[in-house]
């Protein structure tokens, strides 16, 4: 057979036997290499190992350290799983199974809901199955050939029938089961080697809740079965800095169902720690030259016309009428979002270039239709507060404003909490506004910010909004999670819907930029996270309660009020237990409640005017003056 050849991604040429496949051009490379390919990638498509390559194409090996091949792993156990199922439970009828982060599922219409046991059972058949050592094999049918080859599984039908006419269909077969799927699969199911079955939950098919009720089994998958045990200590350890579990046992917060879904009740520690973060970042944002905005809770659904969110995002927002009292009846939204109050306060006036940037800033309250199922504590809430801003700038200033929220950012993200974080820019959709230029300034401006910053960002190709590019800051958790905090976005349509200039230094007309942007973003889930990531112990400067005095018997109770009065005077936040407990029980309820610093007090530190200190973790670390320790309390904190 002739020769082809082929380009490797260092850019070197490799000649293999024409009706070679990937797994050939590994082994042409090196022969530890073919036996570590999961897949490959030709011309930048995944593929499988088998897949043959063509003279001139692109091959790129995966293995198991490539970014892409834990996604291909648990895809493959995803089929296994529902092999198993098939095996066990002959009638079931089958929907789709993805990999996800952290894992994979598969959604099963059955008869009856799985039980633990049959969860049990379904994985030690998978087990059966990878010792087995299964080819994943490729095939291609038509669209008749499809609905053949699915006949019984209306779900399958149900795909199939929404498949460009004249598309080929891609199946991939292991054993005795088939599925429509575009693959790439690992070569066999023996690679499939640290596996485990998570939990099982209702889930509506596509996600519509006026479709059937399926059953969705959730596993994870991994390489090795050490990667596996420290997947598994991590979930168990995410556990136990659940949020909503520390909120109910710090007495934090607390949802009703009388209240309503997603809508979260602070308690005075919960409000306490909000309003701290609040105050805080609000003397810091007056520092940077921002002004503070209060907007109302409710508009008339004339705003949202014109806002585009009457058209665009209705499902998503609450309505309601109001008679006026004179024959009117006008009809209201509760606001979702807090950008038309501030452009509005922007075009209540003549503006000029003098003015800008006019940097606007709210803690705003909005309500958000959430669908029940995607609900999730703090998380995932209906009600919730944004550190709202929205800066108004000519094009020529975009560039210095994001520059500024990057070093904002960086401030509250790294040197105040202390999280590792990375960037994304999100790009133009191809459902867009604007014109191209003003996507080319706006998107060159963001990634020239970032540059500027040193900060290394990631695209994001087509995930902008509508309106505009964007950057999106994650951030990485005491355990290694990460989580998508601040965002700043460019807008091109509220300018223009709500008809906004300014005059130029040439005396003529011209729209504004408007950056949004928020740095901790839903107050409600950056306290969430904050729970996580402290496992509940707040550093000093945002507990609730820094210090609790513990008198040692009754005599010592003057003492310990006249130490708290001190103590709050100079503003700590302390609490006197002064139950008739033992001391122990006291120390204890303390180190329960996370709080920082426990202050006995007895005779010796009455007569010396001194608190003795006891640290949560640190255990005894002496008496202190009461100044001293106040000084203490208010150390490590940011400036305020």
């Amino acid at each position: 057979m002739p020769d082809i050849t082929v380009s490797l991604p260092d850019g070197s040429a490799k000649s293999v036997h024409d009706g070679a496949s990937v797994r050939d051009v590994a082994e042409a490379i090196s022969p530890r290499l073919a036996a570590a390919a999961v897949a490959g990638k030709i011309d930048g498509a995944l593929v499988d190992v088998d897949r043959v390559v063509r003279d001139g194409v692109s091959v790129e090996i995966v293995t198991d350290r490539s970014p892409e091949a834990l996604g291909i792993l648990r895809h493959s156990a995803a089929h296994v799983m529902a092999e198993a199922v098939k095996d066990l439970f002959p009638t079931a009828r089958f929907g789709i199974g993805p990999a996800i982060e952290d894992g994979f599922y598969y959604d099963f219409d059955v008869d009856t809901p799985f039980s633990p046991e049959d969860v049990a059972a379904i994985e030690e058949r998978m087990r059966e199955i990878v010792a087995e050592a299964k080819t994943f094999s490729r095939g291609e049918l038509d669209r008749l050939e499809a609905s053949d080859a699915f006949d019984g599984q209306p779900l399958k039908q149900e795909l199939i029938s929404e498949l460009p006419e004249g598309e080929t269909i891609s199946i991939y077969t292991q054993g005795n089961f088939t599925d429509l799927c575009r693959g790439p699969h690992v070569p066999d199911t023996s690679w499939i080697k640290a596996f485990k079955l998570m939990k099982v939950a209702g889930a509506y098919w596509r996600g519509d809740s006026d479709r059937p009720m399926l059953q969705r089994i959730y596993g994870t998958a991994w390489f090795s079965q050490k990667d596996l045990d420290a997947y598994t200590t991590r979930l168990e350890e995410a556990e136990k800095r659940d949020h909503r579990k520390l909120g109910r046992e710090l007495d934090l917060f607390s949802f009703h169902e009388v209240a309503g879904v997603g809508l979260p009740i602070y308690h005075p520690k919960g409000a306490r720690i909000l309003r701290l973060l609040q105050d805080w970042l609000r003397a810091e944002l007056y520092r940077r030259g921002y002004v503070e905005a209060i907007t109302p809770h409710i508009y008339k659904a004339d705003v949202w016309k014109i806002s585009g969110h009457y058209d665009f995002y209705k499902e998503n927002m609450y309505f309601f009428e109001i008679d006026e009292g004179d024959g009117r009846v006008n009809e209201y939204g509760v606001k979702p979002m807090n950008c038309p109050g501030h452009v509005m306060i922007f075009g209540n006036d003549v503006r000029s270039y003098r003015d800008l940037p006019m940097r606007i800033f709210e803690f705003g309250t909005v309500y958000r239709h959430e669908m029940s199922g995607v609900v999730h504590g703090l998380m995932r809430a209906r009600g919730f507060t944004q550190d709202d801003a929205h800066i108004f700038c000519t094009a020529d200033q975009v560039h210095d404003e994001v520059v500024l929220m990057l070093d904002l950012v960086d401030y509250v993200m790294r040197e105040v909490f202390g999280f590792e974080y990375t960037a994304e820019i999100s790009t133009r959709p191809d459902k867009s506004i604007g014109d191209e230029s003003f996507w080319e300034v706006a998107t060159t401006s963001l990634k020239q910010a970032c540059e500027t910053r040193g900060l290394a960002y990631e695209i994001n190709e087509g995930d902008g909004a509508f309106y505009g590019p964007k950057i999106d800051i994650k951030l990485k958790d005491a355990i290694g999670r990460t989580w998508q905090c601040s965002t700043i976005q460019v807008d091109f349509n509220f300018p223009s819907r709500f008809e906004l200039t300014y005059r130029t230094a040439a005396n003529t007309e011209a729209q504004p930029f408007m950056l949004h942007r928020t740095i901790l973003g839903s107050m409600e889930r950056f306290l969430g996270i904050l729970i996580e990531h402290y496992a509940g112990a707040f550093p000093p400067w945002l507990a609730p309660v820094q210090a609790v005095i513990i008198p040692i018997s009754d005599r010592h109770m003057e003492y310990a009020k006249q130490v708290r009065g001190e103590l709050e005077a100079v503003g700590v936040r302390v609490e006197v237990y002064a139950e008739n407990e033992p001391m122990r029980i006291k120390i204890a309820k303390a180190q329960q409640q996370k709080v920082p610093y426990m202050l006995v007090v007895g005779d010796k530190e009455a007569e010396g005017h001194v608190v003795a200190v006891r640290d949560r973790t640190e255990g005894d670390i002496g008496q202190r003056p009461i100044a001293e320790f106040a000084a203490m309390c208010k150390a490590g904190g940011p400036r305020v």
